[in-house]
């Protein structure tokens, strides 16, 4: 019953204005609302400050800028071995496994269309059906910048508009097609093992996703429609590079085609992930440049 009401609310709520004040109130510099908003997290998510570059939390201009904190240098080393996939992000797996017939597993029986998921474009999803995916959530106590789990190329970018429900698990349990539905960021990537897609969700609350090769694309500038880019000036980032941040976070969702990785046996929903250890071994090499 009370899932049901958590689901209600939420369809009730006005998901985009609430996530839009909120965001108003995220940029605030006046010190003394921006400290009580910090300290106020910081008190409630138990967030452990050893880790970044500055560790006083009331030191950061706006809570945007608190919640994005930089880590230092040492602070997450990249696995050694160079055939391993990397987490691109501190968090915990919600789902990975194998692209079943064009379709993701969300959670307990519900699944949603990769097509759906990028756009609806038929031809940007057929690399990856019966490819594998790994949906990897943040929670509020993690460190919200979204680094390349391999070297990739940039090829293209594509902006989804759509709702902004909460991510979690009693949502993704109760709300069809939910990654599928909720405004969203796709970025593809050509790497040596194929054609790799990164994408970022937008959630309540959360008051937006910049990348680090435009800036903040979500919420968009421009009236919010689906907004495509294709990139030839081959921009390439490199493993562990950050490509992305979250102001008040999400879920990243990877995907990647198939016989190309194989997940690490040991990781399964709830699976706790920390940025730069190995989720999974590359199982074959592609010339993306053939």
């Amino acid at each position: 019953m009370k899932n049901r009401l958590f689901i209600l609310f939420q369809r009730l709520v006005p998901q985009h204005l609430l996530s839009r004040l909120v965001g108003y109130l995220a940029e605030c510099q006046t010190p003394w609302i921006k400290n009580r908003f910090i300290g106020w997290f910081h008190r409630q998510y138990q967030i452990n400050m050893n880790d970044a570059l500055e560790e006083n939390p009331y030191a950061y201009p706006s809570f945007n800028a608190f919640f994005t904190r930089a880590l230092k240098p040492d602070a997450r080393p990249l696995d050694t071995d160079p055939d391993s996939l990397v987490s691109p992000a501190d968090g915990a797996i919600s789902q990975l496994g194998k692209i079943e017939q064009g379709r993701i597993f969300q959670a307990k029986g519900r699944s949603y269309s990769l097509t759906n998921l990028l756009g609806g474009d038929l031809d940007r999803a057929k690399p990856f059906i019966n490819g594998q995916f790994a949906t990897i959530y943040l929670s509020p106590r993690d460190y919200h910048r979204v680094h390349m789990p391999i070297s990739g190329v940039l090829r293209e970018t594509v902006y989804i508009p759509g709702d902004l429900w909460s991510v979690n698990q009693v949502t993704a349990e109760g709300v069809d097609q939910l990654f599928a539905r909720n405004e969203r960021l796709v970025a593809i990537f050509d790497t040596e093992i194929g054609p790799m897609a990164m994408i970022l969700v937008g959630a309540m609350i959360v008051a937006g996703i910049e990348v680090v090769w435009e800036g903040q694309v979500a919420p968009p500038m421009k009236a919010p429609l689906v907004l495509g880019k294709r990139y030839d000036d081959l921009m390439t980032l490199a493993r562990g590079e950050e490509m992305g941040r979250f102001k008040l976070g999400s879920t990243v969702i990877l995907l990647f085609s198939e016989n190309s990785v194989q997940w690490n046996a040991e990781l399964d929903a709830e699976s706790p992930v920390q940025l730069g250890r190995s989720i999974a071994r590359f199982t074959s090499t592609e010339n993306t440049d053939s």
